[in-house]
């Protein structure tokens, strides 16, 4: 027989490998990578040394930033209390401004009737205890409380403003222009002006 047929070769079962593979799968098989390196010198994750304090300089750029940020918000803050401040401002004066305006609209209605009275006080028409008198006092003392206030008087300073110069009157020994006589008397209703006194004004005489 030939030397063919003496040492048989046996072929690997299943597909196995060789006993050369094995030997080498075999001397592999037992390293397991130790999760607790994680470079060539074998230097530990768990031992390292990580720092984790802040250092002077970040502290003073923490507090910094925390003194900016509350200044920043404090004047934020002033600025809408102001803004606040003012618009209440605003808004109570316009509301003023417009109960000074309805008020004036109603008491133009009775200047007539106050011209009226002022006429026949001067004639003398009022006398104390009588009907007339009760009824003009009753009216005045609404128009009084509605805040209209009259004003114009003989010897007042002529004021263009507030009067209305129907007439210049040379006066002798008059300095400056004065109210000689009311025609009509004014009324100011707050800041407003329902109506301008109608005056003679007396002038220096040439």
């Amino acid at each position: 027989m030939s030397d063919q047929n003496e040492n048989p070769v046996e072929e690997p079962l299943n597909g196995g490998s060789s006993a050369g593979d094995s030997n080498g799968a075999g001397e592999n098989a037992g390293f397991v990578e130790d999760p607790g390196y994680d470079n060539a010198e074998g230097i530990s994750l768990e031992d390292a040394d990580v720092e984790t304090s802040l250092t002077d300089a970040d502290l003073s750029f923490l507090e910094e930033a925390e003194s900016d940020l509350a200044a920043e918000r404090l004047a934020d803050l002033q600025r809408v209390t102001a803004e606040y401040a003012n618009y209440r401002k605003r808004t109570e004066a316009n509301r003023e401004i417009e109960r000074e305006r309805i008020i004036s609209d109603t008491v133009k209605i009775l200047l007539p009737i106050l011209d009226d009275i002022d006429r026949a006080e001067k004639h003398g028409d009022l006398a104390e205890g009588s009907a007339l008198a009760a009824i003009a006092g009753k009216l005045r003392g609404v128009t009084e409380r509605l805040g209209l206030v009259a004003y114009g008087a003989a010897g007042d300073v002529f004021d263009p403003n507030q009067h209305e110069a129907i007439l210049q009157q040379p006066t002798p020994g008059a300095t400056a222009e004065t109210v000689l006589d009311v025609v009509e008397t004014g009324y100011m209703l707050g800041l407003t002006q329902v109506r301008a006194a109608k005056v003679v004004v007396a002038v220096p005489a040439d």
